[in-house]
């Protein structure tokens, strides 16, 4: 349970070699904290019983709130006044949000209720939701056609957050729902900036959203470890150190 609280996903092979123990035993504890409601056995492994719960919700918008916070001014500072944007959800772009009060004229994509709400509060930007229904966690919209309402724009910049970049470039993240929007997202942004900090680094979310190929600039509060740099600079990825 320490390891899936640090890392989300773990799998079978994961569990009995660093147990020492046979897969099918791992099997069988893993079966049988699926009946204590404490995980959701998958296919292969396990993860937590909830990707995101509000109590974890609240702990990531404290832990590395002022890495986040110097991570989202510096985000900001590339965003020039009149540009249209898709802005992900989560805590980092929650930060990234409130720094964009410093630019005029914005217009901003978001699934985002949380991030939508408190631009329309604060800016005259033009804001753009897709409809369906709320996640209660974060405030994220989603609904069958979130893709199709995404595809439906260009973005100068698509502004990107996940759950974890593994050692291999991967990008994860803990909700099925999210993913697929982001990737129309992605495709439809002439550059990608991807804000994570340091934190994420080594961690593997439980979806597979990407990898560093689909990335411009990678931004985070501290150089990320030399797997993952590696792999950034064979992917023709830039990164910033804030």
């Amino acid at each position: 349970m320490e390891q899936l609280a640090r890392q989300r996903h773990v799998s079978l092979e994961e569990v009995a070699r660093r147990f020492s123990v046979t897969t099918q035993t791992a099997r069988r504890d893993i079966m049988e904290l699926e009946k204590q409601g404490r995980l959701r056995r998958l296919h292969g492994g396990a993860m937590i019983a909830d990707a995101v719960g509000p109590e974890e919700l609240r702990r990531r918008r404290i832990r590395n709130a002022e890495a986040k916070e110097r991570i989202a001014r510096h985000v900001a500072g590339l965003v020039p006044d009149g540009a249209s944007i898709f802005l992900d959800t989560g805590t980092t772009c929650e930060a990234i949000a409130r720094a964009l009060l410093a630019r005029r004229n914005l217009r901003v994509v978001s699934y985002s209720l949380r991030i939508a709400a408190y631009l329309r509060e604060t800016t005259d930007f033009t804001i753009a939701i897709p409809g369906g229904f709320v996640r209660q966690v974060d405030g994220g919209v989603f609904q069958g056609q979130a893709d199709s309402f995404i595809a439906g724009f260009k973005f100068d910049l698509g502004i990107l957050s996940v759950s974890g970049v593994d050692d291999e470039g991967d990008l994860g993240d803990d909700d099925s729902a999210e993913v697929e929007t982001v990737r129309a997202a992605i495709r439809q942004s002439a550059r990608v900036l991807l804000a994570v900090d340091s934190s994420k680094f080594g961690h593997r979310g439980l979806v597979q959203l990407g990898s560093l190929r689909d990335v411009d600039l990678l931004i985070s509060d501290a150089p990320p470890p030399a797997p993952i740099a590696s792999r950034a600079a064979i992917c023709g990825v830039d990164v910033e150190t804030v």
